[in-house]
């Protein structure tokens, strides 16, 4: 049974837990074990119980983010550790990119991040997509690592049964998987979001009308930031407007509201084509597709999602 532990900054909880609940199907298996620092007991010495932890794994999985990155214990103290053993092959270390960050310039760039392409899970049109892109990543080590192991899944299974009930505090009781708890979020959370989308997609669009251009020689995309709630995007072809729109955050649907219209002359608010909204289920945040004129509606959209969704409206009337 392969030993893994969670480095992670205690602002990704949320994708640690979903992450978790992804290894499920390893744990039921009995392929692994699993350990973060949420696991720790009330009066534990927590430097040394971590240091132990680490020094016992078998996968280390760091979820990095700005966050982690921004964390002197998760960078300078288990990162540091965690490569250590992994180039004394004592050890895998599998980053998990969970939010985009300059990860590529640290010691972390010369490792094979998931999920694949080191495309960070929050900009995944899919959140359960990219965990599970993960999970498989995993499931793949892990088995490579029960298969050359000597300790392996026998040799747990023939412990004798008295021994769960032994008095060595080094041996882990057994425990249940579903330990996921409801999790609330804040306006200041919610504004925080949708602040952070919004921004996202406007560069976004403005990445991709440069990038349509540059592939397109008959075709000139125009970025214009209005303000720090508004910007249009026009696609010309042969000099001629083939398609434009106006994005907009807040304004007279509501402070919740990012609002997509194809007469950019009209106004906002009172006219507009889509309008996508911040919301939350118990576990994260994620935006909501009121209308969906192209493509196929997702419940729940991540950033990329979102912007992705409004780009297919701009370059819908090019590809028709």
């Amino acid at each position: 049974m392969a030993k893994v532990f969670f480095s992670y900054s205690h602002l990704d909880e949320e994708h640690r837990n979903q992450l978790e609940a992804h290894l499920a199907s390893l744990r039921h298996e009995g392929k692994i074990e699993s350990w973060h620092d949420r696991r720790l007991l009330a009066g534990s010495d927590f430097g040394s119980e971590i240091d132990q932890q680490i020094n016992d794994a078998d996968i280390i999985l760091l979820l990095v983010s700005a966050n982690f990155l921004n964390s002197r214990y998760c960078y300078s103290i288990e990162m540091g550790r965690a490569l250590e053993r992994h180039h004394a092959k004592e050890a895998r270390v599998i980053p998990v990119i969970v939010k985009p960050c300059d990860w590529e310039s640290t010691p972390l760039g010369g490792l094979l991040a998931t999920p694949r392409d080191g495309k960070a899970i929050t900009t995944w049109p899919n959140f359960d997509e990219a965990f599970t892109d993960v999970a498989k990543q995993i499931r793949k080590v892990v088995d490579e690592i029960n298969a050359s192991s000597p300790k392996g899944i026998s040799a747990t299974a023939s412990k004798p049964v008295a021994s769960a009930f032994s008095s060595d505090i080094s041996v882990s009781p057994p425990r249940s998987s579903n330990l996921r708890l409801k999790q609330s979020f804040t306006e200041r959370e919610v504004d925080q979001f949708r602040h952070e989308t919004f921004e996202f997609i406007a560069r976004f669009f403005e990445g991709s009308l440069a990038e349509l251009q540059a592939r397109n020689p008959r075709v000139e995309g125009v970025f214009r930031q209005i303000d720090a709630n508004t910007f249009t995007s026009t696609i010309y072809k042969d000099g001629k407007k083939a398609s434009e729109c106006s994005i907009a955050m807040g304004g007279m649907m509501g402070t919740n509201a990012i609002t997509y219209s194809n007469r950019p002359s009209s106004g906002h608010g009172s006219s507009f084509n889509e309008m996508l909204t911040v919301e939350h289920d118990n576990q994260t945040l994620y935006i909501k597709q009121m209308m969906n004129m192209y493509g196929t509606r997702e419940t729940k959209l991540t950033q990329e999602g979102a912007a992705e969704a409004l780009w297919a409206m701009l370059i819908g009337p090019l590809q028709r």
